[in-house]
């Protein structure tokens, strides 16, 4: 099959992050063309002077939409692509100059119509952001089952970092109006339909994340919200592990109350899985300083996905509540 690639990014008031990621395109090692569309979702601050920059070296559509969120403006830019493959970033991301070669070399040889691929931290990111990327990818977290294992089964793909067929976007009718939660949404609904997803491991891509604590956990709280949703609407994929940080965090308050009446064991373990955390932060970037944000970070990302996740669960399957109406932030309206 001949594939054709156009790559969708959406985007909201971050201009400066769309020509750190256009600046790495440039730099793309990939023999055969490619186009890129670029959907404004009704910034503010927008950047069509940016992309104004790199036209003379890359092919690039740019559309200005009203906002109706990031799932809906990747469908309105694969409704206008002219490729038969979407590649399907964000715009906080930066692509390795080998990223589009790996992606054309695997699905050469293993051909699926979709697929997802890890995310990394960039030499050039913040301590705070290489701190939240190790949190949200290590083995030693949850980023065993995000992006880092090449065995898994059913690889639900990020849309940070996730590749489209123009068949299967056209069968599936491509993203919900749920943010976030529209990829796993998407990708289970392709299942459904007979399709499969993989994991390239070598399409990798850096990932800035988030830039403050406050963000970070507001993102979490998000993913946590989302989940018992996606159960709910698809029950055979609920797995226990998506209790996990939960468990854990009312597992260290446990700790610490039996700490304080003088049984010191339990606590003792999680401090020797915060030191393991920190060595593994500190070894991988070559800072202390880094390695003590790693502990903070898995703490507000335990934390706020632990709590938005038992939040969910009481209201759409104690109480079974419309989602729609229960959390009505967590969707746009198209």
């Amino acid at each position: 099959m001949n594939l054709s690639f156009s790559f969708i990014i959406p985007v909201f008031n971050r201009p400066n992050e769309i020509e750190e990621l256009l600046s790495s395109m440039s730099l793309l090692q990939f023999d055969d063309s490619f186009e890129i569309v670029i959907v404004e979702d009704g910034s503010e601050q927008d950047a069509q002077a940016v992309v104004e920059k790199y036209k003379s070296i890359l092919n690039i559509s740019y559309y200005y939409k009203k906002n109706s969120g990031p799932g809906d403006s990747r469908n309105y830019g694969m409704q206008r692509a002219k490729g038969n493959y979407f590649l399907i970033l964000d715009s906080d991301v930066i692509l390795p100059s080998n990223y589009l070669a790996e992606v054309a070399a695997f699905l050469k040889n293993n051909y699926v119509h979709c697929f997802g691929g890890p995310d990394d931290a960039h030499d050039s990111f913040s301590d705070l952001q290489k701190a939240i990327s190790y949190s949200m990818t290590s083995y030693l977290t949850t980023g065993g089952i995000r992006g880092r294992k090449n065995n898994l089964n059913k690889f639900q793909p990020r849309s940070f970092n996730m590749g489209l067929s123009k068949e299967a976007f056209l069968a599936s009718n491509g993203f919900g109006d749920i943010h976030p939660g529209e990829d796993p949404d998407l990708a289970i609904r392709l299942w459904k339909q007979g399709y499969q997803t993989a994991l390239i491991p070598k399409a990798k891509v850096f990932h800035k994340r988030r830039i403050s604590w406050r963000k970070f956990y507001q993102q979490v709280l998000k993913f946590g919200l989302v989940r018992p949703i996606l159960n709910s609407w698809h029950p055979e994929t609920a797995k226990i592990t998506y209790w996990f940080p939960s468990v854990f965090m009312l597992a260290l308050l446990s700790a610490c109350v039996f700490a304080l009446i003088g049984y010191w064991q339990f606590i003792t373990l999680f401090g020797l899985y915060f030191l393991v955390l920190f060595l593994g932060g500190t070894i991988k970037y070559g800072s202390i300083g880094i390695g003590i944000k790693v502990i903070i970070a898995v703490l507000v990302q335990f934390y706020g996905y632990g709590r938005g996740f038992l939040k969910s669960n009481y209201y759409i399957h104690l109480l079974k509540r419309d989602p729609k109406q229960q959390f009505p932030k967590l969707f746009f309206k198209k």
